[in-house]
């Protein structure tokens, strides 16, 4: 049997790290959002607007749409197994998202040097249309893994 390869590795530790995290995130679990996909600096997350997600003018609530690109935006930064979190984020909501829709954020590294990184996040509803763009920036902790 031979040796994984260094992405295959990389693959791996961004797994368990999902899992390790999933079992304590509770807000991520509340708002029924999947981490269908992980990797080195790269995660999809996926939600359905639910009624009670509604605003008064019946599309989603900007800060559930902010909190889906929040997950997808952490797990990608942590999938490297060390604790990372927001320095701040920026997001811009370009379409409504209605009851019934769902909504993907795909995450993907644009830059890690040192302990800060930034990541880009694209929100799309189930037809690919577009919904928000959000730009998040990491703080990586020194020494901290999140599985050993």
């Amino acid at each position: 049997m031979s040796a994984a390869t260094p992405d295959e590795q990389a693959l791996a530790v961004a797994a368990r790290v999902r899992e390790a995290m999933l079992r304590d995130d509770q807000a991520t679990a509340h708002m029924g959002i999947a981490i269908s996909e992980v990797g080195p600096g790269s995660a999809t997350a996926t939600m359905t607007v639910q009624g009670w997600m509604l605003n008064g003018h019946a599309t989603c609530h900007g800060g559930f749409i902010a909190t889906l690109a929040d997950s997808a935006f952490a797990f990608a930064c942590n999938a490297y197994n060390e604790i990372s979190v927001a320095s701040g984020f920026d997001i811009s909501f370009v379409a409504p998202a209605r009851k019934g829709d769902v909504l993907s954020a795909v995450c993907i590294e644009q830059s890690k040097t040192g302990r800060t990184g930034v990541y880009d996040v694209e929100v799309l509803n189930q037809a690919q249309q577009r919904v928000a763009l959000f730009r998040g920036r990491s703080y990586t902790m020194k020494g901290k893994p999140l599985v050993g």
